[in-house]
This record gives C-alpha cells, sequence and structure tokens, in this order.
C-alpha cells in the first residue's frame, strides 16, 4: 500500500499523540515504530528529531529524581560500570579479530555495547574516523538487540523475581542504549526505573574516558574530535534543581511527567528508524559479534547481581 505524505503525516500525528496517552507503554511505541518501519512508512521529517526527543527526556525525568537515592546510586555503580566497559571492550577487541568483522564496525559496536549505544557509537566514530556504512551497521546491529532487549529483560526479571533495585542495575549494564534501558525500567517499575536511569547515564559517562584513549591511539590516523553528551550536564542540574527548590515539587513533577511521555515517543521513533534492508548488508559476522558481547555482559552482570543480591 503506497501512502502520499498527507497520509503519512497522518500517521505520524497520531501515534506521536497517542503516545502522550498513558495506556501506551514503551514496548508498545516501539513496535508501533518497527511496524511502521517494516510497512515502508517513513517520515524523515519527524524521525530526525529521535536523538532530541531521547536526550530531552532524560533531562526532564531529572526533576522526578531524588538526589540523595542519586548519589548513593553512583557512589555503588561507579566501580561496576567501570568494570563493564573495560571486559566489554576487551572481550570485543578479541571477538572482533576472531571473527574477521571489519576493525572499526567491531570498535563502534564495542563501545555501543560497553557504553550506550547509538550515543557512543555517535561520539566515537568521528575519533576513529568510520565511514558512514560501518555506522550505520553498527547501529543497526545495536538498534536490533535494543529492540529485543527493551521486550525480553522485563520477562527474565519477573521469571526469576528480581528485586526492583536488581532489574534497575541490570538492565543499566546489560542493555545498550538509554533508550531501550529507560523503557525497560519504566516496565518493570518506578524504582527500577530510578536506578536503571541513573546507572545507565553514569555509564555513559565513559563516553568521554573511551574517546579520549581511542584518540591517544588513533593520534597519527585522524583528527577526530571528542563528542561529549550536553544532556548529561542538564540532566545532573535537573536534579539538583528539585532538590534546591523543593516549593517546586509539583512543577517538576509535570516535568518529569512529560519526560516519561517523551521517551515514549522517542522508543517509537528509534523504531521507526529501524532499516530492514540495512540490517541485511550488516552482514552475518557483524551480529554474531553484537550478540555474543551483549550475551556476555548480560549473563556475567546477572550472575554478579544475583549472587550479591
Amino acid at each position: 500500500m503506497v501512502f502520499d505524505q498527507k497520509k503519512i503525516n497522518f500517521i505520524y500525528g497520531s501515534i506521536l499523540f497517542i503516545c502522550m496517552m498513558p495506556f501506551v507503554s514503551p514496548a508498545v511505541a516501539l513496535v508501533l515504530g518497527i511496524l511502521l518501519s517494516v510497512f515502508g512508512v517513513k517520515n524523515a521529517g519527524v524521525t530526525k528529531y529521535t536523538s532530541f526527543a531521547l536526550q530531552a527526556s532524560i533531562v526532564l525525568m531529572g526533576f522526578g529524581m531524588n538526589l540523595e537515592q542519586v548519589l548513593s546510586t553512583s557512589k555503588a555503580g561507579l566501580v561496576d560500570t567501570a568494570l563493564s566497559v573495560f571486559f566489554v571492550m576487551i572481550s570485543g577487541f578479541l571477538l572482533t579479530k576472531f571473527l574477521k568483522v571489519d576493525s572499526k564496525i567491531g570498535v563502534l559496536i564495542s563501545a555501543g555495547t560497553a557504553i550506550c549505544g547509538g550515543s557512543a557509537i555517535a561520539a566515537v566514530a568521528p575519533v576513529i574516523k568510520a565511514r558512514d556504512h560501518q555506522i550505520s551497521f553498527a547501529l543497526v546491529v545495536i538498534f536490533i538487540l535494543n529492540a529485543i532487549a527493551l521486550i525480553l529483560f522485563p520477562i527474565i526479571g519477573h521469571y526469576f523475581n528480581l528485586s526492583q533495585e536488581t532489574f534497575g542495575y541490570w538492565a543499566a549494564i546489560a542493555i545498550h542504549d538509554t533508550s531501550s534501558v529507560v523503557g525497560a525500567g519504566a516496565i518493570y517499575g518506578e524504582k527500577a526505573l530510578e536506578i536503571a536511569t541513573t546507572v545507565k547515564l553514569i555509564r555513559a559517562l565513559w563516553i568521554i574516558p573511551l574517546s579520549i584513549v581511542l584518540a591517544l591511539v588513533q593520534k597519527d590516523k585522524t583528527t577526530g574530535k571528542v563528542k561529549i553528551p550536553w544532556f548529561i550536564g542538564l540532566f545532573v542540574a535537573s536534579i539538583g534543581l528539585a532538590y534546591l527548590f523543593p516549593s517546586l515539587d509539583t512543577t517538576f513533577m509535570h516535568f518529569n511527567w512529560l519526560g516519561k511521555r517523551g521517551m515514549v515517543i522517542a522508543l517509537f521513533l528509534i523504531g521507526a528508524n529501524i532499516s530492514l534492508a540495512e540490517a541485511k548488508k550488516a552482514g552475518v559476522k557483524s551480529f554474531i559479534l553484537g550478540i555474543l558481547l551483549w550475551a556476555l555482559i548480560g549473563v556475567a552482570s546477572f550472575v554478579t547481581l544475583t549472587l550479591n543480591a
């Protein structure tokens, strides 16, 4: 079925509207986006705002977070995230060599798995001077695994009766992209959402040292610049404002609600951005690398967290 631009705009506008409704979950929004992509209903004028919608939503959600809880989680999560990043990057290097995957695609997939999915890939790509097709291959692998994680992780969590706290840490460490981490946390519960978001953003901070290390390794080959994710600083600022001005609690709760619904919209846009044609071109070995790295960090972090729970 062929849709003209007016019909496509109407479809996207309608879905964006219902995404603001409380009965639309993050998983439903993602599936709706994927279905549009499968049927070739694309609207580049809307989907180009995916990254902004995600980052702005995270900043707004910060207004609903408790500063004392954030500080407590940060102390506990810093070492865990550092170990996970080191583990994934080393494993990714070895598996890239073993599977004979393109080296730059291997670095991008490893960084996306280790830190924060698409954001890490976007930050690392100019540092290693990755080409467009290499970036798109890595993004396709990460996005597809993200979509699976958003649905699969809450099911596994409920099956093993994981606590909200344990699931929050596990999702933050083992799921690639911030959107899917937050989405999985939102599906599992409020406490899981709070912990998952905070630990995930601590993990995202490793973009900076990783990019610097890669820049030093590539110093004779590149003039790439380190891209610092601006939204992390604003997220911290929103938490601080909520703590400093408790009299505005009602207003901040509205901001927090808007952030949660914005996250649902971002997940819909992520689903709509997935390209089946690019997924086929990414190659089997790239997917195997992504799946193996994901399985390694997922199982290792699950075992560690459940044993220490």
